[in-house]
């Protein structure tokens, strides 16, 4: 897998910037210099009990690459204020299935407001202009109304459900 050749995607209102080894072990030991060294402030809850939790799992996905690949994590900023605001991206690319797995987070005080959306919407353009990528798939908590409106309104499929997820899928179609 090729190491990404940019270093953000860019929305209407969204910044999106690759996790690195390095950035994701700072913010563990309450660390943001790098952050700030990149002009990046924290968003009011930002990193909330979700992101903290996911942070070993995106260090697990880098080091199995040399460098971000963009099917790994990314932080969401707004353009505006350049406040990290949350969190989506890939747990790295299934080769034999040509397929990758989808996850998003916003903190609290920022949703409802689009962001999930268009930076979804972003990073799935994205995502998909990389040919050998076939499906996306994703999941959520079956009675997690936000997310499933979400990938509904992406038009991801709902593939089957079980007593506590539901599953899904979103074909490349090109």
């Amino acid at each position: 897998m090729q190491p990404l050749q940019i270093d953000r995607l860019l929305t209407e209102r969204l910044i999106l910037i690759p996790f690195t080894i390095q950035i994701c072990k700072n913010i563990m030991n309450d660390d943001f210099g790098d952050l700030s060294i990149m002009g990046l402030t924290k968003g009011k809850s930002w990193p909330d009990a979700d992101v903290i939790e996911t942070l070993p799992k995106i260090i697990n996905n880098l080091s199995q690459v040399e460098s971000p690949t963009g099917f790994e994590s990314w932080m969401i900023i707004k353009n505006d204020t350049l406040e990290i605001i949350g969190d989506l991206g890939f747990k790295g690319f299934n080769h034999d299935e040509e397929n990758i797995d989808i996850g998003y987070g916003i903190i609290k005080e920022e949703r409802k407001n689009g962001y999930a959306e268009e930076a979804s919407k972003g990073l799935i353009k994205w995502a998909f202009s990389n040919k050998f990528v076939k499906e996306i798939t994703a999941r959520c908590l079956i009675d997690n109304i936000s997310s499933i409106n979400l990938l509904k309104k992406l038009n991801f499929i709902e593939m089957k459900n079980d007593n506590e997820m539901m599953y899904w899928t979103l074909q490349n179609k090109e």
